[in-house]
């Protein structure tokens, strides 16, 4: 008896020897296989619903591997590519040029190195839409060639852009040399009132007898912007043109719009050697039999590059149709408001469904939220025009607030840059997403849990799998 304790000291001993042993070689074997199967690490920016976190990089890296789950996996497939993207962003109104034409000088550079760079924070802006003339969201309604009543000026010899001299034009210049890259896409709410049927800027239609004249004010205002230093990569023929009741607003139907771009604005631009592309409808998705009869006639589609849409009316998938119906043309997602005070759970998880992933799903290249800055009254406006209309940023002084669409935009604008291709990815329940091959060759994965829970799921790529997680109605942009 005085010697089992020892006996069974050193068997102890012995056996745990052995299992030390053991371990280290089948770990050192599981480490060398971790280390031989890692794939490249996956950065997280995050937006969630309570705000915890706002756009933010995530401390905690993730790296794609070969373990495997029973998660749902979001499979993202390089080798089946769709359209190419030209950007993502806002309008620039009238209204938002002059807040930030108010600011103090350096406040104001801050302020759209945030907006339009792409390092760190900044959320990289790669596209705008500005009005030609007044939007509703302009201090007062104008035209380039407004005239006494009785008057008219089919030669355009009074064209004047100076009303855009005062706020916008500095503002643009001031972008330029942050992102010269830029994309800009222009858009009127109405012609001058003497080529419309009313004599108003509300509502009314444009006069036959005019559409010369107002083809060759499109051309002096693409001309005019040039001599600014400023290209207009696109133009709408008419925002919101089933709408006569906003102010400024026109109305124009379909065949009227045909008619106009086969007569006289595409022969115009053809005559004056202007690459800005012509761009239809820039109306509601309840209409794609509005683009489709467009595009039906040859005679305009020879003109055309592709439709724009809002999607105020419809749902989205309408783009898809009018994809069928004319592949060969292009598709725009131009506008959507947010309206004040904003409900920022809510508008992030439709926005982002809808628009950031929906939009470019049905074959959108570009997704534009409605209207940069508002000041804390959503001022200014029209009489008549938008009194609800959330800004991205709330600019009060020189105080910024960042709003809603702000972190829905830069979910997609700060790495799905110009260029950009559209991946297959399939979709899991209740985890709409979008992906991205870039110009540089980084692969973008935007992600909504659009379930009530928190939800676990998986990347899938090149035969690599990466587990993730998004609490309920976040949004989270994958970069690898």
């Amino acid at each position: 008896m005085l010697h089992q304790k020892p006996l069974k000291s050193f068997l102890h001993h012995a056996l745990a020897l052995s299992l030390m042993v053991t371990c280290l070689s089948s770990c050192k074997k599981e480490s060398t296989s971790q280390t031989e199967s890692k794939g490249p690490e996956v950065a997280l920016w995050l937006t969630t619903p309570n705000q915890s976190a706002l756009f933010a990089r995530q401390d905690s890296s993730i790296t794609f591997g070969n373990e495997a789950n029973q998660y749902p996996t979001i499979s993202v497939d390089d080798s089946e590519a769709y359209q190419r993207m030209d950007g993502f962003g806002f309008s620039l109104t009238g209204g938002s040029a002059l807040l930030l034409h108010q600011m103090e000088p350096q406040k104001r550079a801050a302020l759209l190195e945030e907006l339009f760079g792409t390092e760190g924070k900044n959320i990289g802006i790669s596209y705008l839409r500005v009005s030609i003339g007044a939007s509703d969201l302009d201090p007062e309604v104008f035209s380039y060639n407004d005239l006494p009543a009785g008057e008219t000026d089919v030669n355009m010899e009074k064209f004047d852009l100076s009303p855009d001299k005062k706020y916008l034009i500095p503002v643009l210049k001031e972008i330029l040399a942050i992102n010269p890259n830029i994309k800009i896409m222009a858009s009127p709410w109405s012609p001058p009132t003497w080529m419309k049927t009313n004599n108003n800027s509300k509502g009314g239609s444009l006069k036959p007898e005019y559409f010369d004249a107002y083809a060759a004010y499109f051309v002096k205002y693409i001309q005019g912007m040039a001599a600014e230093g400023i290209t207009i990569d696109a133009i709408t023929i008419q925002n919101e043109p089933l709408h006569p009741g906003n102010n400024p607003s026109l109305l124009m139907l379909p065949q009227d719009q045909a008619a106009f771009i086969k007569q006289s604005l595409g022969p115009a631009f053809k005559a004056n050697d202007l690459d800005t592309k012509i761009v239809i409808y820039d109306h509601n998705a309840d209409r794609p039999d509005y683009p489709i009869s467009i595009l039906d006639d040859p005679e305009a589609k020879q003109y055309i590059d592709g439709a724009a849409f809002h999607l105020y009316g419809g749902t989205i998938d309408a783009l898809t149709k009018v994809h069928e119906a004319h592949p060969d043309k292009n598709l725009y997602f131009t506008e959507q408001w947010i309206g004040a005070p904003g409900n920022f759970s809510g508008d992030l998880r439709w926005h982002t469904k809808n628009l950031i992933i929906g939009a470019p799903r049905n074959w959108a290249k570009t997704v534009l939220e409605w209207n940069l800055a508002a000041d804390p009254e959503q001022n200014p406006h029209t009489p008549g025009g938008c009194t609800e209309c959330l800004g991205a940023v709330t600019i009060d002084g020189n105080t910024v607030n960042r709003n809603p669409a702000y972190y829905i935009v830069a979910h997609a604008s700060r790495f799905a840059r110009p260029g950009s291709v559209r991946v297959k990815s399939n979709v899991p329940d209740a985890l709409p997403n979008v992906a991205y091959k870039t110009p540089e060759g980084q692969t973008v994965l935007i992600v909504l849990n659009d379930s009530e829970y928190r939800q676990r799921f998986n990347i899938s790529h090149e035969g690599k799998l990466v587990a993730t997680m998004l609490d309920a109605g976040a949004v989270g942009t994958y970069v690898w």
